[in-house]
């Protein structure tokens, strides 16, 4: 689909840096489709997206470490406009003839640019001696610029903090204009990709929508899809989307694995078939999937019993059918960026149980994953645009493995059943406290501790119960929302008073920096 829908694409080369997702949100913040590929299959990304601007991202490397990462030399036999950003600046120069070096002094955190010289990326933005915000994280520094290169900001501990080559429109920075510490840094991405790409702002989720129909249109033909529906917004969105496109060709199936929240199959269900002409099949399957993950600890095992066991039912669901061609599921960029060991990107694996590297030889199947180029809150729009109501579509998301993952330690069903009712009791507070909408995740997680307390005059050996809650955009960083005392103590009291083997409950405030997966 890539390759015909999004005719002004931008290319960012992943080096590995942790907010390289952060550039790929502030590009399509201005209106403009963007992709990340690893710098490993930079060259393979570059030929088939034909891009009009490409960027380099950051990352944790040297470049005067042997075999550190570098761009294709394509790229700037291009003829295209770069921007590199931090080790993209450095990569860069080292390319193109200049020189970087260690040893000089570090730079982390806030540092203030003064602007020396115009240039296009600071029209309507910056001027000629004013003062700016922005955020570094480097060692190294370039120290020699390449020839047709010239400075046109500087920070104290960086001489070439800002530098250009107007005549080639190649840009480079050694600070983050994409993390929210550089006030001004989305608008220097933006004046990027309009002002120098010369590439409209005109990348709209209703375009996306119809793009999407169409592709998947000539994906599937006339063939059969089995869709895998969980009930999360992605999986409904994608949906809508595949049955908007094939109609009656499509059937879901809602795989109810006993690891769902309390009364989630049954809503789900009944949304669909009252409010959706869609095939819709709802599979009993909690026995066969506790049984496999009773005593089970590792997360990791877990998510592969899960995945096996989803597998095995659409493979018998299918043959119920007559055969299926293709299985949908709503796999969303975050998952192919956070699984990008599968297609040798510079991550490890996060989210293995998404299908990202493809289906198992003996499905015969194909995926059908029509918002694998999308962000959570793009998703959303797009669900907008199909009609979703807007109480479906503001849900909290919960992942694939579902309670399994709230449980660390050994599973079992009395474990399940006891976080199943903390975890309906706390989202019932903080709907009651109207504050559902304000938290981009929210959920109860059974600790795998026990600890002695009074409850009247009895002493008690329970579990302790911990409480998360999240304020996101996209999913890819997080910060813990900021309740009030009275909110954690009324929820803590019910939980503790209305579920039988909860005596503790805590609250947890860690931060979710990109590529991290909590309770796990």
């Amino acid at each position: 689909m890539t390759e015909t829908a999004h005719p002004d694409t931008v290319l960012i080369v992943d080096f590995g840096s942790q907010v390289t997702q952060l550039i790929a949100r502030r590009v399509r913040e201005a209106g403009v489709y963007c992709e990340i590929v690893p710098f490993q299959s930079a060259e393979e990304g570059f030929k088939r997206l034909s891009p009009k601007a490409v960027i380099l991202s950051g990352s944790p490397a040297s470049t005067l470490d042997i075999g550190s990462p570098r761009a294709p030399s394509t790229i700037f036999e291009s003829g295209l406009p770069v921007f590199g950003i931090c080790y993209g600046q450095q990569t860069m120069c080292a390319q193109l003839g200049g020189t970087v070096e260690s040893g000089h002094h570090r730079e982390f955190g806030r540092a203030f640019l003064e602007v020396e010289k115009d240039c296009d990326l600071f029209e309507g933005l910056w001027s000629v001696g004013s003062r700016h915000q922005v955020w570094m994280s480097h060692g190294d520094r370039v120290t020699t610029l390449p020839p047709g290169f010239e400075v046109v900001a500087t920070s104290p501990n960086a001489p070439f903090a800002f530098i250009a080559d107007e005549k080639r429109k190649y840009y480079a920075v050694q600070f983050h204009p994409e993390v929210v510490h550089t006030p001004d840094g989305a608008k220097l991405i933006a004046n990027f990709v309009h002002n120098v790409a010369g590439i409209k702002g005109d990348w709209t989720m209703s375009a996306y929508r119809a793009k999407a129909v169409e592709a998947i249109r000539e994906q599937v033909g006339d063939r059969k899809v089995i869709c895998a529906l969980s009930g999360g917004v992605d999986s409904s969105v994608a949906a809508l989307l595949i049955h908007e496109a094939v109609g009656d060709q499509l059937t879901c199936i809602l795989v109810d694995h006993g690891l769902m929240r309390k009364d989630e199959a049954a809503n789900v269900v009944a949304m669909f078939r009252e409010h959706y002409n869609l095939n819709l099949l709802h599979i009993d399957a909690a026995d066969r999937f506790i049984g496999e993950l009773e005593g089970v600890s590792d997360p990791e095992t877990k998510r592969k019993i899960i995945g096996r066991l989803f597998i095995e039912v659409f493979e018998e669901e299918a043959r119920k059918l007559g055969g299926a061609d293709f299985l949908a599921q709503g796999t969303l960029y975050p998952d192919v960026i956070e699984s990008a060991s599968f297609t040798g990107g510079p991550s490890v694996t996060i989210k293995s149980h998404h299908n990202v590297g493809g289906l198992p030889e003996r499905m015969n199947m194909q995926l059908v994953e029509p918002l694998r180029e999308l962000f959570k809150d793009e998703v959303r729009v797009l669900g907008r645009e199909l009609g979703l109501p807007e109480s479906f579509i503001g849900r909290h998301p919960f992942p694939g493995p579902g309670l399994a993952i709230r449980c660390p330690g050994g599973i079992t069903r009395e474990k399940l059943e006891i976080l199943r009712e903390a975890d309906a009791i706390y989202l019932d507070e903080i709907r009651k406290a109207g504050l559902y909408d304000a938290i981009w995740q929210a959920f109860a997680v059974l600790l795998p501790v026990q600890t002695v307390g009074v409850m009247g005059d009895g002493r008690t050996y329970e579990y302790v119960c911990a409480l998360r809650a999240v304020t996101s955009v996209d999913g890819m960083t997080a910060d813990f929302y900021h309740y009030d005392m009275e909110f954690l103590g009324r929820a803590a009291t019910r939980i503790i008073n209305e579920v039988r083997g909860i005596n503790r409950v805590v609250y947890d405030v860690t931060s979710k920096p990109p590529g991290t997966i909590e309770w796990e």
